[in-house]
């Protein structure tokens, strides 16, 4: 699972000229899962996010979370953070999930997020989108769960 994450000012995204989603000071976060992203990344992720100290405290320290500012998110589905451009120049996207596998963890993802007390709004996922964001800062940070600390293995 891989996300951008951008500290904004304000967000949309618009599905055939009609606006689906918008927020107003938060983060707008593109999310793209592979086959084998599950719970433990899903929850490892949005709790990730949640809880990133990206905005700034009455001394301009980055110290607040979206929760903390009483932010909201923006989340719009996106499979060519899977694109692999190494070969070549156009981007295979054989190591993203499928339609289906995509769907339902975006679905989990956003249900997560909320959870952790965040207003969210999303995109339309396999849907043709415009974003327009504000980005504040400009803040951009790209979160992987490859990053994810390993479990240790219990001795027996």
């Amino acid at each position: 699972m891989r996300a951008v994450i951008q500290r904004v000012t304000k967000g949309s995204v618009s599905v055939k000229g009609q606006i689906v989603g918008a927020i107003g000071p938060g983060l707008m976060v593109l999310v793209g899962f592979t086959a084998t992203d599950g719970d433990e990344e899903i929850a490892w992720m949005a709790r990730k996010i949640a809880g990133l100290r990206i905005f700034a405290d009455e001394e301009g320290k980055m110290n607040l979370s979206a929760r903390d500012i009483d932010g909201q998110v923006l989340v719009v589905p996106n499979f060519t953070l899977y694109g692999d451009v190494t070969k070549g120049r156009r981007p295979s996207f054989t190591a993203a999930a499928s339609p289906q596998q995509a769907q339902e963890a975006f679905e989990e993802f956003v249900q997560r997020l909320k959870a952790e007390g965040i207003e969210v709004q999303t995109g339309q996922f396999g849907q043709y989108m415009q974003v327009e964001i504000v980005n504040d800062g400009p803040v951009t940070l790209i979160i992987d769960t490859k990053a994810m600390p390993q479990r240790k293995a219990s001795c027996s």
